[in-house]
């Protein structure tokens, strides 16, 4: 299998779109209730649906970055605000977390050969 996309839920739409665009995912689909990202590395897409109703959403959006320390100043400087500047993780990720218009959490991060294959792979 290949993971297609991801769907999350966001309260306003044009926000979402605009901060989407500005981490770097390009619009592929966009209209009232719905939008649609492609990844510029990959073959994956990420989309936005408009979710008015009261939810929680659990799940936290990774993206790999190649040089995320470079990445997240870029970011900084347009205004996005990094709840957490890259740093080493125990699990061998370099990671810096945000949050989307709507406070779905977004992790920026690299990993490099231990994204698959940690030392501890089975």
């Amino acid at each position: 299998m290949n993971l297609n996309q991801i769907t999350l839920p966001v309260k306003n739409i044009k926000k979402a779109v605009s901060f989407y665009k500005k981490l770097g995912l390009e619009l592929i689909v966009n209209s009232a209730h719905y939008a649609r990202f492609y990844c510029q590395e990959g073959d994956s897409t990420f989309s936005l649906m408009l979710d008015t109703q009261n939810y929680i959403n659990g799940a936290v959006i990774y993206f790999e970055c190649k040089k995320l320390d470079q990445r997240v100043e870029e970011l900084a400087q347009k205004g996005i605000v990094i709840e957490q500047l890259p740093r080493d993780e125990p699990y061998l990720w370099r990671e810096a977390v945000l949050f989307d218009p709507s406070g779905n959490k977004i992790k920026l991060y690299f990993a490099g050969s231990n994204r698959v294959n940690p030392p501890w792979r089975i």
